[in-house]
């Protein structure tokens, strides 16, 4: 019912438009100069009765729709004599054509000064950077992103060709995990936002914050060399254009979650801004290592050391609440000089519950009884409290067209409130039923600064400069487990009844703090040696320095036996168990477990120099150069479990990684690209380390492998692109990568139980084809529509040596199609936009499995890789401005609300011979829909 509602909404908001459009007229053109007959840009087409207006293509092209009548037109530009056209007629659901020639003004202008900041905020001007990029690259820019109403970085970066997004946050270009790709801010390097993998968490950044998201996809000498996906840059918002402030609040709703009863745990009272106050922390009583031998000091920590309120409440949650604020403010001084600021806040509090989720590890499939092998099976379910505080503040001074100085800073707080509980049973070696629970509260704080200038030094050469600092700080204050388990001893008076044993009640403290120091300076110069031949010479320097460090603590509560009943272990955990009287080192007590080998410390130095030319000739234009960096990692690790003596790892990687990009200019419209680069993937501090981590969601440790090697790639992009307007755009690309030594997600099997590592397999190789369709709809008689397509097809294998468990297989994460598709509504008369946005990935590799490569090995003795199934997801949002100052947004998202699955296909062969494939579902549960609605005020 709730499905069929949101189609009947979609379809009353569409048949709203399109009888809107019905009354609409389009008037065209081009503007030239009446002399030399070329197109003008960035000409101001005005209708100054109805308040409205528009601007020149790159070709000089405008469109205006208006509704039926007759309007004076009028169209002006710098140093050019204004044009004002009288009578000129729209007709309902027709085109008028017009072609304005405009004179040069007869009055000289004196030392007239232009200076300003490129924007690249527009679907035009992204478009008009991706057609003269010396690279292969795609963006999205904060237009499409208003609207589509995509919430956070990652909604946003998705829609471009070849993406796709893993757990709600993290990137993947090309069908390459997130670990292939690497994210600057502002022109500046940032931090890993996770602890046990290299990955940056798109999802902390509003959309609010981002001027535009641009991915390069081929290598390229100005830029880091340790990527092979995707090198994704997102710039914030800086230069304004005029003075305003924006207030926006809105609601969401999730029919999974809203309205149902929601399960947590009480926080601290600033668990609402995203972060923890101490409440969760170590107190003051515990030393910096617990004497488990010290009974007095036992007692104290046990009993004072600690949060010990276990409680679980129950609520309904309220609707998610997001609110944002934003001011832009201009000034100009009479010297000409310029200063630009942008400040920005954003909040938001949501709630999800996951119900009833199935969560399952199988062994090998009996194909002698044709039935699953459950090694785990459980059902989850999960409640999470999301709550995100955000800010920027962007100021830019121009002192003079020739010099630009900007100060720019981004600071995201993410905290995650979340409870699970688990009831199934695991089967290795015997049969053992299960009921678990986690208490996990998790913050994110990452902060992004830089001081950037941009010089131009003369006509022919032009200087800029970037000093960053970044700092990313995890902490995960006392994550508590408990897990019970049922008496299968039949004799027993206890038999059927769930227990905890020594050590089943677990807690431990993580805190990761990462800083990144970084400054580059480029040099651009462009030679005169001909009126067809302007070489320029590119150089620069880049200088990285990162710290690490990371730390773990970790306690069990044992008890001892003579202290209590037998019927202790039997009691209500929470009720019976953990309560104070129990606790003391004569009773209940926490006995501390942290092993020194878990926490480590890491350094890493990258220097690097480039030297590219960039050589115009005829209708070529080659980019190439080359790339020199010395990496220098050095980790230090605890080598006991508590002494504190330590070892250091060094990891050097000195290389230099050549990359040429060949564009060919068919004419103004289409042009043809080719490009060949070298990159690397280096090895992270935890994929080094000793550090072991327990993972409650795998019920599985992950570990480091120190003897993990960098991966070497080799990048080849051909792309066609076809512009048929400033605004739209056609294009199609074939890409090819081999990878030596590719980096591996992986897993050691004990029987059953498995710890998660990282591996190389001896190679990969990686290729596909990406479609990319941006386009107006008039010419299918489809007034003020426009439509929205990407898709990608790829194909890899990961290729690994005869002593590893693993076999041949596609890269994990990889799938092997992804669409994107929207078709889009803007009518600027009546202040009304709308868009039907989809999107489906292929099935892709999620958990890889194991196959048998023994003597005489079988098919029936294999488990199989484990696959994130497609789904459909429909998105529709609409837009209404009220006069000025009001503007009100709705969107029902994921309206078909498909279940996410994980399955696998174990195959067989009966005893007729036959190769048998079965299914079997790992994860599987509802995600729901979400109906949002905002308002925004802009003043």
């Amino acid at each position: 019912m709730k499905i069929k509602l949101s189609y009947l909404i979609v379809l009353f908001f569409i048949t709203t438009i399109h009888l809107a459009a019905q009354t609409t007229g389009i008037i065209e053109g081009v503007v030239s100069d009446k002399k030399t007959g070329e197109s003008l840009v960035g000409v101001s087409i005005m209708i100054e009765s109805l308040k409205t207006g528009t601007t020149t293509d790159l070709n000089g092209r405008f469109k205006l729709m208006t509704s039926e009548g007759k309007y004076t037109l009028k169209a002006s530009y710098l140093s050019y004599e204004t044009v004002e056209l009288t009578d000129v007629v729209a007709n309902s659901g027709k085109t008028t054509s017009i072609n304005i020639s405009m004179e040069e003004s007869s009055t000289t202008l004196k030392e007239v000064t232009v200076s300003g900041v490129r924007k690249m905020n527009s679907e035009v001007s992204m478009l008009s950077t991706q057609k003269s990029a010396l690279s292969v690259m795609s963006g999205v820019s904060s237009q499409q992103i208003a609207r589509t109403q995509d919430r956070d970085a990652a909604e946003v970066v998705k829609r471009i060709p070849g993406i796709s997004i893993i757990e709600d946050k993290f990137i993947v270009s090309r069908g390459l995990a997130q670990r292939y790709n690497n994210v600057w801010i502002n022109n500046s390097a940032v931090p890993s936002s996770e602890a046990d993998s290299r990955s940056f968490s798109f999802d902390i950044i509003p959309s609010s914050q981002i001027e535009n998201i641009m991915v390069v996809k081929s290598p390229s000498p100005e830029l880091p060399a340790d990527f092979s996906g995707g090198f994704i840059k997102i710039q914030t918002k800086n230069m304004p254009t005029e003075n305003s402030f924006q207030l926006s609040y809105g609601m969401n709703f999730n029919t999974e979650t809203q309205f149902h009863d929601f399960k947590y745990n009480e926080g601290s009272n600033t668990d609402f801004l995203g972060f923890d106050n101490g409440y969760r922390s170590l107190k003051s009583v515990v030393p910096y290592r617990l004497d488990n031998n010290n009974a007095s000091q036992v007692d104290r920590v046990t009993q004072e050391g600690f949060n010990n309120d276990w409680s679980i409440q129950t609520k309904k949650p309220i609707p998610d609440q997001r609110f944002s604020a934003a001011l832009n403010r201009k000034f100009e001084f009479d010297s000409g000089k310029q200063i630009g600021l942008i400040a920005a806040l954003n909040y938001s509090y949501t709630s999800r519950t996951y119900s009833n989720m199935e969560n399952s590890r199988y062994g090998v499939y009996d194909s002698r009884n044709d039935k699953p092998v459950y090694l785990y099976k459980y059902t989850d379910n999960v409640y999470l409290n999301d709550a995100k505080l955000g800010a920027l503040l962007n100021v830019t001074f121009v002192p003079e067209k020739k010099n630009r100085i900007e100060f720019r800073n981004i600071f995201n707080l993410f905290g995650r409130n979340k409870y699970t509980e688990r009831e199934g049973y695991q089967y290795i070696s015997g049969l053992y039923n299960q009921d678990k629970q986690e208490y996990l509260y998790n913050s994110r704080l990452a902060y992004s600064g830089q001081l950037a200038g941009n010089h131009n030094l003369s006509e022919a050469s032009k200087t800029n400069w970037t000093l960053g600092f970044s700092y990313s700080n995890k902490n995960q204050p006392d994550r508590r487990i408990i897990e019970r388990e049922e008496n299968g001893f039949i004799d027993d008076s206890y038999y059927g009844k769930m227990h905890i044993d020594q050590n089943d009640i677990f807690r431990d403290f993580i805190e990761l703090d990462e800083y990144i120091y970084s400054l580059a300076v480029n040099y651009d110069h462009k030679f005169s040696l001909g009126s067809h031949f302007n070489p320029e010479l590119k150089t620069g320097i880049y200088g990285e320095y990162r710290t690490r460090e990371y730390n773990t603590r970790a306690f069990y509560y044992r008890w001892k036996e003579n202290a209590f009943g037998n019927d202790f272990p039997y009691r209500n955990v929470i009720d019976s168990i953990l309560i104070m009287k129990n606790y003391g080192s004569d009773k209940l007590y926490l006995y501390e477990d942290t092993d020194n080998r878990n926490s480590y410390k890491g350094d890493d130095l990258l220097a690097a120099g480039f030297l590219a030319f960039n050589l115009p000739i005829k209708k070529f234009n080659i980019y190439a150069g080359a790339r020199m960096e010395y990496n220098r990692m050095i980790l230090t690790n605890y080598t006991t479990i508590k002494d504190t003596k330590t070892k250091e790892t060094t990891y050097d990687e000195p290389d230099i990684f050549p990359s040429i990009n060949i564009t060919y200019n068919i004419n103004k419209k289409h042009l043809l690209r080719l490009a060949y680069g070298t990159s690397i993937n280096r090895q992270e501090f935890r994929e080094v380390s000793s550090s072991v981590y327990y993972d409650f969601d795998l019920f599985s440790a992950i570990m480091g492998n120190s003897d993990l090697k960098p991966a070497k790639i080799k990048n080849v992009d051909f792309r066609y692109e076809f512009y048929p307007s400033s605004a739209e755009l056609i294009s199609i690309a074939l890409f090819y990568k081999h990878f030596k030594n590719p980096i591996e997600w992986t897993y050691l099997d004990a029987g059953g139980s498995y710890t998660y590592t990282f591996e190389n397999a001896e190679e990969a190789n990686n290729f596909g084809v990406e479609l990319d369709i941006k386009k107006s709809l008039d010419f299918m008689g489809m007034k003020n529509f426009s439509f929205l397509f990407n898709g990608s097809l790829i194909d890899s294998k990961v290729i690994f040596g005869e002593n590893s468990q693993e076999h041949d297989r596609p890269m994990q994460g990889q799938s092997p199609y992804i669409v994107n598709t929207g078709l889009f509504y803007q009518n600027n008369k009546l202040n009304m936009s709308a868009s039907l946005l989809y999107n489906i990935i292929g099935k892709r590799i999620m958990g890889i499995g194991k196959t048998d490569r023994s003597e005489g090995g079988s098919i029936n003795n294999d488990v199989p890789d484990m696959y994130e199934m497609p789904r459909n997801v429909l998105d529709f949002t609409i837009s209404k401005k009220f006069g000025k100052h009001v503007e009100l947004n709705a969107s029902v998202r994921d309206i078909l609300a498909q279940k996410v699955v994980f399955k696998q296909f174990p195959q067989f062969y009966d005893e007729e011979g036959n190769l048998q494939t079965r299914e079997q579902i790992t994860k599987e549960y509802k995600p729901g829909q979400n109906v949002a609605l905002t308002l925004k005020l802009n003043f």
